[in-house]
């Protein structure tokens, strides 16, 4: 028996996902008490889902594609045109083991070693700086510690401007009229940047480590054997590039939790990577950093006594699900020690994303996402001192990257 879908009554809800931001799954999941509901968005009908239950439907590729899911103004500034994110099939497969490749130990020793030199670097230039927005610093090192990665090449004199120029990507897609254009823009112009890196290394201008990023995607071949577009190389190099800059969001959420809950922060002193472990993932838990995950129905099928129609839009609530009171104890509790011993499985916490590392649709660099943030909480704890002024610590929901106004502000700070 095929019963009715719960439905959000109205017309379109559109105004309303830009109004309420992260919390407009969520709060329709709990009026009508169920983790699956229709309403319409953009003016078409869409599906919203919420829980662990619902992700591992949502993750399951037999009943769910992603290449025409993504709104256009999406594809043309945060994840760009043809990029892992929107494939399917074999063409995924072969794409995510590209990016797999990278995420061995190694390679997470050498970010970690990266991250600590460049905040030490940052901090010893900036002496001279009154006040440091931890948002806007983290920003920069992070650029220099991705591109360092990567094999891009970076020059200090434009590390400032191409920070801002890949922060744009993340900062634009949920906006409207001019940032949004802006985030368009600048995606037109980071890909030219890379695309021109692509051709050097081809053509034997550029020399740089084999096992860096740059070298192995520029002569990477695809499922059918054939080299990658220099386009589609320079995409999935500034997939990398922009979600490691994106981690500056986090940064800013570890000061506002240090604030918030200084009983928590003080616990950080001297502590092993296990405890800042423990905390940063709380974190990831507790606040918001990306709303939804899109996908379209791509067979019929019934679900839960419900019947989804090839074709639907389907949006997956990331932010809900990492505080569903059926997966967490005491969701609304920053908590960090809810993570001791804490079994994950691919679908109860997702805040990159949920399904298989190696061939779903979960983020390849939630690795190196765990590695910079651990060894920022390290830096910020236990190698700098530093004062907060009094400033807006506050966030908006319905602004998507979601982070507090001022920017988490530092000053009068010193090396330990």
């Amino acid at each position: 028996m095929v019963n009715e879908m719960p439905e959000d009554a109205g017309f379109d809800r559109t105004l309303s996902v830009l109004k309420e931001g992260y919390e407009f799954i969520m709060n329709r999941s709990e009026s009508l008490d169920s983790d699956v509901f229709e309403t319409r968005i953009m003016g078409e009908k869409a599906i919203c889902l919420t829980g662990s239950e619902a992700a591992e439907l949502f993750y399951d590729d037999t009943r769910f594609r992603r290449r025409d899911a993504a709104p256009s103004r999406v594809k043309k500034t945060l994840f760009g045109e043809g990029g892992v994110q929107g494939l399917d099939g074999e063409a995924h497969k072969n794409r995510k083991a590209m990016m797999m490749a990278l995420m061995d130990n190694e390679a997470m020793e050498e970010i970690e070693m990266l991250v600590l030199h460049y905040w030490q670097q940052y901090f010893e230039e900036a002496g001279s700086l009154e006040t440091v927005a931890l948002y806007e610093a983290a920003k920069v090192v992070f650029l220099q510690v991705a591109a360092k990665w990567t094999g891009v090449p970076l020059e200090a004199s434009e590390t400032e401007e191409r920070a801002a120029q890949i922060s744009d990507l993340f900062e634009s897609p949920a906006a409207l009229g001019l940032q949004h254009w802006k985030g368009r823009r600048a995606r037109s112009e980071a890909n030219d940047w890379i695309e021109g890196f692509v051709e050097d290394v081809r053509e034997g201008r550029l020399e740089i480590d084999h096992g860096k990023a740059l070298y192995t995607f520029s002569w990477h071949r695809d499922e059918k054997g054939e080299l990658l577009d220099k386009g589609i190389v320079a995409v999935e190099i500034l997939n990398l590039l922009r979600p490691m800059t994106a981690v500056s969001v986090w940064v800013a959420m570890i000061g506002l939790a240090m604030h918030e809950f200084p009983e928590e922060r003080e616990k950080l002193t001297g502590a092993g990577q296990e405890r800042l472990e423990w905390f940063i993932q709380e974190v990831r838990r507790y606040y918001p950093f990306f709303p939804f995950a899109a996908a379209r129905t791509d067979v019929d099928f019934e679900w839960q006594g419900y019947h989804f129609e090839e074709g639907t839009l389907t949006l997956l609530d990331l932010y809900g699900t990492n505080r569903h009171p059926a997966d967490w104890v005491h969701p609304q509790t920053f908590m960090p020690e809810r993570f001791e011993g804490w079994q994950q499985t691919p679908f109860n916490f997702i805040p990159q994303g949920g399904g298989d590392y190696d061939f779903g649709h979960r983020c390849a660099g939630e690795f190196v996402t765990i590695v910079m943030m651990r060894a920022t909480l390290d830096f910020l704890v236990n190698r700098l001192e530093y004062d907060v002024p009094e400033q807006d610590f506050s966030f908006e929901f319905n602004d998507i990257p979601a982070v507090p106004n001022d920017k988490i502000k530092i000053n009068n700070y010193r090396f330990k």
